[in-house]
């Protein structure tokens, strides 16, 4: 009932689960990238684990979806602490 087959097609009601999951992904990391932007007493410890919390959030959410992390938000997160610290 509630579960689709493998390969069926998602019903109304799993596409919007789906999308409210997305969008609360796009949100965790969009706060994580202001905080991380914005917080002068911020520290590059601090700012890593927020990091990794918000990519354990992702796959608790997502699982089986690292390779999509790896392409979509680890870029963009690791070039916003390399501009902050100053890294490499």
């Amino acid at each position: 009932m509630g579960h689709s087959e493998p390969g069926a097609k998602p019903d109304a009601r799993e596409r919007e689960e789906e999308a409210r999951k997305v969008r609360r992904l796009q949100i965790m990391v969009n706060m994580v990238m202001s905080v991380i932007a914005q917080d002068p007493d911020l520290t590059l410890e601090q700012a890593t684990d927020m990091v990794s919390d918000a990519r354990n959030a992702a796959l608790a959410m997502f699982p089986d979806k690292e390779l999509a992390w790896n392409i979509l938000y680890r870029p963009r997160l690791y070039r916003l602490l390399n501009e902050r610290y100053h890294l490499q």
